[in-house]
């Protein structure tokens, strides 16, 4: 992959921060845009900004148009078999709570289980409390080890004729552990299981198959493959989206209405109310096409050599202590350093032009684990660089000098 060329596609990669050149490793949270995606949103805006699905002149028509070959795309990206499984959302978070309000209204009941794990991002833990405290459902969490990896004996252990769902991340958000995704899904369908698997964090790394992984739900956000803020993306089966009642009721979502009884509309439309975030549909298709030309496996492989490198880095900071340390783990570095509170990490590297994330992460639950409540957090996207590898070591070297 030629880093430059792509570099050159990103404008704020261009930009100084504290006059020094901006280093960008907060992709974890939200990953920067292509100058593409930004000419999409311009284009919709300025020259085909109208609704769709609702109208028959040229701009709805237009507008409609480029909406549904921005879902083609998106099917693509994820190798779903049919274009009407992929629901446009506002983003992961929403796409797990419509799966737990659709999908546990029509099949989850009392004395039923939801099998979560540790790891996982606050998204995919308060929809699924909410639904147990709402059906009398119970709550069941796989553990992890100290390197970060899912203890999958106890998962053997807590699958049952009673597990209704199990719903876990595809990439950790703060250990970087890329899960055994299809076992997960295989152990779960053994005893008649459904599974989601939140994709927001390897989406934007790898390839993402949904028929290999053979999951039933998959979801990922725009904002972190490079698209917009406040659209993502649910994918579900076919025969579970009709199976399952309606998320939100409005328009485009019926057949026919009479003060009597209304009648829903086929998938996707069924769990897509109102006028949606077009320009970002549009937009997120140009994104997922941008990625698709480079290539997953291009992507991946970048940032599998940023991966090794940013490991030797931080091994040779004895006061350091990383908090996911499982191989094969995706670009995402979580850390504690002694005598070093993570904000104040954060805000000395920022001075640097480095921008990281402190905090939980929206993984309270798995800080607890560790016996941390905060770590900084460097997180790395496709245009990042080796050079900017070492920027991090320079930064977190004046980091120790201030605090030894």
């Amino acid at each position: 992959m030629d880093i430059e060329k792509i570099r050159r596609d990103f404008p704020v990669l261009k930009r100084l921060v504290h006059d020094k050149p901006l280093v960008y490793l907060d992709n974890a949270a939200t990953a920067q845009t292509p100058q593409c995606v930004m000419d999409t949103v311009e284009e919709f805006y300025g020259l085909e900004r109208a609704n769709i699905h609702r109208g028959i002149h040229y701009l709805s028509d237009a507008a409609t148009t480029r909406y549904e070959e921005a879902r083609e795309s998106i099917r693509k990206f994820i190798n779903a078999p049919k274009i009407e499984e992929v629901l446009f959302v506002r983003g992961a978070t929403e796409g797990i709570n419509l799966v737990a309000s659709s999908f546990g209204e029509a099949f989850v009941r009392e004395g039923d289980e939801i099998i979560i794990s540790e790891m996982e991002h606050h998204s995919n833990i308060v929809p699924w409390q909410m639904l147990c405290e709402r059906k009398g459902a119970n709550l069941k969490v796989i553990p992890v080890d100290d390197a970060g990896d899912l203890r999958m004996d106890v998962y053997d252990s807590l699958l049952n004729e009673r597990t209704r769902l199990v719903a876990v991340a595809h990439v950790s958000n703060t250990l970087g552990t890329v899960n055994p995704a299809k076992e997960l899904v295989e152990k779960a369908h053994a005893v008649g299981a459904k599974i989601l698997l939140d994709g927001a964090q390897a989406t934007p790394h790898q390839a993402v198959d949904v028929q290999e992984l053979g999951c039933d739900f998959y979801v990922f956000s725009g904002h972190k493959v490079y698209g917009p803020t406040g659209v993502g993306i649910l994918w579900g089966r076919s025969e579970l989206l009709d199976a399952m009642p309606p998320y939100h009721g409005g328009g485009s979502m019926i057949e026919r209405v009479t003060f009597e009884k209304t009648t829903y509309n086929t998938i996707p439309h069924k769990f897509e109310a109102g006028t949606p975030h077009i320009a970002g549909g549009i937009a997120l298709g140009t994104a997922v096409d941008y990625l698709m030309g480079i290539g997953m496996d291009v992507v991946a492989a970048h940032e599998a050599t940023l991966t090794q490198a940013t490991n030797e880095l931080l091994s040779g900071f004895d006061e350091l202590r990383q908090i996911g340390t499982t191989p094969g783990k995706a670009a995402v570095f979580s850390f504690v350093m002694e005598g070093a509170h993570p904000n104040d990490i954060g805000t000395i590297l920022d001075r640097e032009g480095i921008a990281i994330r402190t905090g939980h992460h929206c993984t309270q639950p798995l800080l607890v684990r560790y016996g941390v409540t905060a770590t900084a957090r460097a997180s790395f996207g496709l245009y990042n660089s080796l050079d900017e590898v070492a920027a991090l070591g320079r930064g977190l070297e004046k980091v120790m000098r201030m605090f030894a």
